[in-house]
């Protein structure tokens, strides 16, 4: 063997070894990744949960059947509602047969603006009785008190009181509404589902699953998409004055999908959820030249996952969260184990690989090592001229 044919074995038996040992592009191989780090012994494989996709898995990690129900206790709250007067209501008082006692409103006024203002103490001035308290009652206990009052200089009066303006108590409704703002409680009941069609409905880029009502400083997690689309009447709420509705933006609502696909991306999970065959679609299905069709992989990030659903800091120094991921395997080589991916539900931040072929890896190998074959046989032919010539 000449020294130009020596020269070519070396370097291309080098470059091998190379690419056997770092293949072009990225690969997931398991559960036989036992690869421990250099300096501190981690064992990413002693990390993760791997769960080969079986009709059992699905069934195990599937959400609660989210159901249409009653809400007999919102019923009952309702039904005993009462609104309570509060500073900067203005009231309506009438004193029927005695007009010198009732304040008309006019061509020119309003009843809001003839009423009765109620001051920051929470009283009004009525005539003969003077100063009335009456923050935090009901009409009906105004209007008993002011006839009890009225009749040392009425003979049996005859009182009506009502709102003409509610002011003091309001409810707001911040985030992806159509028209947020404060909302104003009055002496109909509002609930929850009230608020949002009252705030023009929910804007394009909302959570439906993550709305939150603060209620003195407690938060509550509710679920849109299980009270509007699938009549849960249980995450409905009656408001009280100072409740806070917040709609968050679908940010968090995403998945990733990597990997031997034809389309890599990223998705938004939309309001009714996404399957595993519902992403695999989206980005045009898997490579069929170069995928592994036993290597389909969602890598669910058990921190983030939990720190989405709970609504709060994950403690990474816990016990309970030593593992990082949870990784579910689905072999689709028989196209039928499609059906598996329809009933398994994407999380939020899950991460879809579809991993390469091992003749895929070989390819990526040779394709690395075409331009220095190339050169090298050039540099043979021309050594070849010289030494003819």
């Amino acid at each position: 063997m000449d020294f130009s044919k020596k020269l070519l074995f070396t370097a291309v038996a080098s470059l091998l070894l190379a690419g056997c040992t770092v293949v072009p592009g990225s690969h997931l191989s398991l559960p036989d990744n036992k690869q421990q780090a250099d300096n501190d012994a981690f064992n990413v494989s002693e990390q993760v949960n791997v769960y080969p996709l079986t009709p059992s898995v699905i069934y195990q990690s599937k959400r609660p059947e989210v159901t249409a129900r009653t809400n007999p206790a919102l019923d009952a709250e309702l039904t005993g509602y009462e609104y309570y007067i509060g500073p900067g209501d203005i009231l309506n008082i009438t004193i029927w047969d005695h007009p010198e006692l009732t304040i008309p409103a006019g061509s020119y006024r309003s009843s809001s603006e003839s009423g009765n203002w109620v001051h920051a103490d929470g009283s009004i001035f009525y005539p003969y009785i003077g100063i009335v308290q009456v923050g935090g009652k009901t009409v009906t206990q105004i209007r008993d008190e002011i006839a009890r009052r009225l009749a040392a200089f009425i003979e049996s009066p005859q009182v009506d009181v009502n709102v003409a303006a509610f002011r003091s108590q309001k409810a707001y409704v911040t985030g992806e509404v159509n028209t947020p703002g404060q909302q104003a409680i009055t002496n109909v009941p509002m609930t929850l589902l009230d608020a949002i069609n009252k705030a023009g409905g929910l804007a394009k880029e909302a959570d439906w699953r993550n709305v939150t009502l603060t209620r003195n400083g407690v938060e509550q997690d509710i679920s849109l998409y299980a009270l509007m689309q699938r009549g849960d009447l249980t995450q409905n709420r009656l408001l009280r004055p100072g409740d806070i509705v917040h709609v968050p933006r679908n940010d968090a609502q995403k998945v990733f999908v990597m990997g031997e696909v034809n389309a890599p991306q990223l998705l938004k999970i939309d309001r009714a959820g996404m399957t595993l065959t519902e992403a695999l679609s989206s980005v045009g299905g898997i490579n069929e030249l170069e995928a592994d069709a036993t290597g389909v992989f969602v890598i669910r990030n058990v921190r983030k996952t939990n720190k989405v659903h709970q609504g709060n800091k994950a403690n990474l120094d816990s016990a309970d969260n030593t593992q990082l991921a949870d990784i579910y395997q689905l072999n689709i080589k028989d196209a039928a184990a499609l059906v598996l991916g329809t009933e398994f539900e994407l999380e939020p931040y899950d991460v879809v690989y579809v991993t390469s072929a091992p003749i895929a890896r070989w390819n990526r190998v040779v394709r690395q090592l075409l331009p220095t074959i190339t050169g090298f046989n050039q540099l043979t032919e021309g050594a070849v001229r010289v030494r003819d010539w």
